[in-house]
C-alpha cells in the first residue's frame, strides 16, 4: 500500500449520489446519523459514481497499489467505514469512498481492522523486490507495525498471487521491458519501492 490523497469530490456527485441516498434512508425512516439497522439493504446510488471514482484515483487500487482496467468489471466502491457499522450518511459520502478491486473489497468487507490507504505514509509497507513480499517497514512504531502486519494479514496482500504479481512489475524494470512512466503508472507501490531501495 501507498498514500492515497482523497480526490475532489466529481461536481455531479450531489446529485447522483448523495441526494438519492439521502432522499431513499429518509423514505425508509433512517436517520442520517444514527448506524444502519442489521440486514437492512441500503439502496446502492454509490455505484452510480464508480466511474468517476476509478477515473478520479487514476484507476488504482487504494489497497494494491496496481492499475486496472475498468471494463474489466472487477472496479468496486469500496466504503472505508462500512456501510454496517457507522452513521448511514456515510454510505453515500465520497470522502468515504476508497477505489477497489472486487476482490480486496470482499476481503475488507465490514472489518475495521485495516489501514485507511488516505491515512497511511508512503514507507510503511515495504517489498522485497526478488519474491515480491510485502511488510512492515523497519523501525516502524509498535503499534503501527502491528497495524501494517493486520492489513496484510486482513487482505491477503501477501498472498502468493500478489508477491508474483509484484515481482512480475518488478522484472519488468529489470528487464527493460518498460519505461519509469509505465511503471508508475502500471504499478505505483512497486515503483515506489524501486525509488527507495535506489534501483531507478
Amino acid at each position: 500500500m501507498i498514500r492515497v490523497e482523497l480526490a475532489p469530490e466529481p461536481a455531479s456527485f450531489d446529485m447522483k449520489v448523495r441526494k438519492k441516498g439521502f432522499k431513499w434512508l429518509d423514505k425508509n425512516g433512517l436517520d442520517l446519523d444514527q448506524p444502519v439497522p442489521e440486514k437492512t439493504k441500503l439502496k446502492s446510488c454509490w455505484r452510480d459514481c464508480l466511474e468517476e471514482l476509478w477515473g478520479s484515483y487514476n484507476g488504482v487500487c487504494a489497497y494494491l497499489g496496481v492499475y486496472f482496467e475498468f471494463e474489466t468489471g472487477g472496479a468496486t466502491v469500496e466504503h472505508f467505514v462500512a456501510k454496517s457499522t457507522s452513521k448511514a450518511r456515510l454510505a453515500y459520502e465520497w470522502s468515504n469512498y476508497r477505489l477497489a478491486s472486487s476482490r480486496v473489497n470482499s476481503r475488507k468487507n465490514k472489518f475495521d481492522d485495516v489501514l485507511d490507504p488516505c491515512e497511511i505514509e508512503d514507507g510503511w509497507f515495504w517489498l522485497e523486490i526478488v519474491s515480491g513480499r510485502i511488510y512492515p517497514a523497519e523501525g516502524l512504531p509498535e503499534g503501527i507495525e502491528a497495524q501494517v502486519e493486520q492489513t496484510i494479514k486482513r487482505l491477503k496482500l501477501d498472498s502468493k498471487g500478489a508477491r508474483e504479481m509484484r515481482a512480475g512489475h518488478v522484472n519488468w524494470w529489470l528487464l527493460g521491458e518498460v519505461t519509469v512512466l509505465f511503471l508508475q503508472r502500471q504499478s505505483p507501490f512497486v515503483w515506489k519501492e524501486l525509488q527507495r531501495q535506489n534501483l531507478l
